[in-house]
């Protein structure tokens, strides 16, 4: 186990070093890529996306992905340090992506090897290192999904204090159009597409949804942006606004989008129903294993490539999501190390073996 934690750790300050924004991804699938063959386990890619399966994989049965991403968002102005510099001080490393998702994904890589020699597993393994999922890509997890061997059950690596988060809302962005009449604003002419767009924007506000998440509650629907209008005295024929839909597991994004359209007298069209929420239930093995193990379980407000998973997943890994985006961003050694740790622990548990 020392040696899995030590290279996990060297791979995690490589990576740091190595820019890899959304979309820009190459030189760290890379790296990835060449630590595989580095230990003689055979590697697929597609496009800035690496995947590798256990030595022994079996069709006959069951497979657990373990997934996590390399992308990262771009250093905030608020840096004091250099982002791209790995840095080891008082028990921390820092860099960019340390904690989302670096610390994360190399933990599972770090599991995956450790599984990756065994023969009498109850569960193939798949590990899959994955672009753009900081901007929800198509190039990312949902590209390779339909590629990789038929998948029961993911673990999607991210800053959870290795706690289980086991829902996850969704999002729907909306472009909404109200549709008047233009007229001279002096006179009884037109018919005003902003009054028309205030009765649905009331109703976005007040509306709420007969089913509320256990976890949740109600889904969250906010008016962000308004445009209308191109003059003083013309009535406008049109008024745009954008909706920003936080959706629940009570409902598909699809069933909720159906709902708004029943409602509302505006052109409703979203920019994708992608991205969907998540759930998986209490007493799934994989819950019921991290539980037993001290893990507490939540609902979390933050998107991942869950959204892009359609089997059942839970999102856990070392970190903790405050420190995501942010300056001077770390993660704990001993994050990495006890995340190994718990990893491993809570699949020897499914995997009915002793580690």
């Amino acid at each position: 186990m020392d040696a899995l934690i030590r290279d996990s750790i060297n791979l995690l300050k490589d990576l740091i070093e190595i820019p890899s924004f959304s979309k820009e991804e190459t030189g760290t699938a890379d790296r990835i890529q060449r630590f595989f063959q580095e230990r003689d386990i055979p590697c697929y890619r597609k496009l800035n996306n690496v995947w590798a399966y256990n030595q022994f994989y079996d069709k006959r049965k069951p497979t657990i992905l373990l997934n996590s991403h390399h992308d990262t968002v771009k250093p905030n102005t608020g840096y004091s340090r250099d982002p791209f510099k790995a840095a080891v001080s008082d028990g921390k490393l820092y860099g960019l992506g340390s904690n989302d998702a670096g610390g994360p994904l190399v933990s599972l890589i770090a599991t995956f090897l450790h599984f990756y020699p065994l023969q009498e597993l109850h569960y193939n393994i798949c590990i899959a290192a994955t672009a753009e999922e900081e901007i929800s890509g198509r190039n990312g997890i949902e590209l390779i999904f339909p590629l990789l061997e038929p998948i029961d059950f993911a673990i999607v690596g991210e800053p959870t204090e290795m706690h289980l988060a086991i829902a996850e809302k969704g999002l729907m962005v909306l472009d909404c159009m109200a549709q008047g009449a233009s007229g001279h604003a002096a006179r009884e002419e037109g018919d005003n597409a902003i009054y028309k767009a205030m009765k649905d924007i009331e109703w976005f506000r007040a509306y709420k949804f007969p089913k509320e998440s256990a976890i949740f509650g109600p889904i969250k629907m906010s008016v962000t942006v308004i445009n209308a209008g191109s003059q003083h005295n013309v009535v406008p024929a049109t008024c745009s606004y954008v909706v920003d839909v936080r959706t629940t597991d009570a409902y598909s994004n699809e069933e909720v989008l159906a709902i708004i359209r029943q409602y509302v007298a505006s052109d409703v069209q979203p920019r994708s129903t992608r991205l969907n929420p998540s759930s998986i239930t209490k007493d799934h093995p994989f819950v019921k294993a991290g539980v037993a193990l001290g893990r507490k379980t939540y609902g979390s407000p933050t998107m991942s490539d869950q959204a892009l998973i359609p089997v059942p997943s839970l999102k856990m890994g070392p970190g903790d999501s405050a420190r995501s985006h942010s300056a001077d961003e770390f993660i704990y050694l001993r994050e990495i190390e006890e995340g190994i740790e718990l990893y491993v622990a809570l699949l020897s548990k499914v995997l009915a073996i002793s580690n």
